[in-house]
């Protein structure tokens, strides 16, 4: 899961991930990363783990990172939180870049429509709730679509 910080999108769509991998007793291995470093080792910004702990969701002990080309050899699937991110994880990724491996997240959720998980840093408290919720339901589409194949 990459967004452009990864203390305020990332953090939650990990977190939402985590506890259904946990439920659904999956075997997956979920991280994010932030494609940009200036809140390296910073916990998520307030309203994401306020947003979280309101759903029993625990990003409390995450700290940002930021997204390595070595992210491609451990991950099976990389999904970036907008088109942006995307294209900084292209160039990054140089030869290393694999389309079937890297996708819009809303892909899942809209397939084909390309949109962006929208960036709350500058709004309120409801604006990461609508972000929470529409991160939810990808990350159950994604556990639907996944669960019964091997990565």
């Amino acid at each position: 899961m990459v967004c452009l910080g990864n203390i305020c999108r990332s953090p939650i769509a990990e977190g939402i991930m985590k506890n259904m991998i946990q439920i659904n007793h999956l075997n997956w291995m979920v991280d994010s990363a932030g494609t940009e470093s200036y809140h390296v080792g910073e916990p998520p910004h307030p309203y994401s783990q306020k947003i979280c702990q309101k759903y029993h969701v625990d990003i409390s002990q995450q700290k940002a990172r930021q997204f390595v080309v070595e992210d491609f050899k451990l991950f099976d699937k990389i999904y970036c939180m907008s088109k942006d991110v995307m294209n900084i994880v292209k160039h990054q990724a140089g030869s290393s870049f694999d389309e079937n491996k890297v996708s819009l997240f809303l892909n899942e959720l809209y397939p084909s429509e390309n949109r962006s998980v929208p960036d709350p840093w500058y709004g309120e408290e409801e604006d990461y709730v609508i972000v929470y919720d529409l991160i939810n339901k990808t990350c159950e589409k994604i556990v639907a679509k996944y669960k019964s194949e091997l990565f």
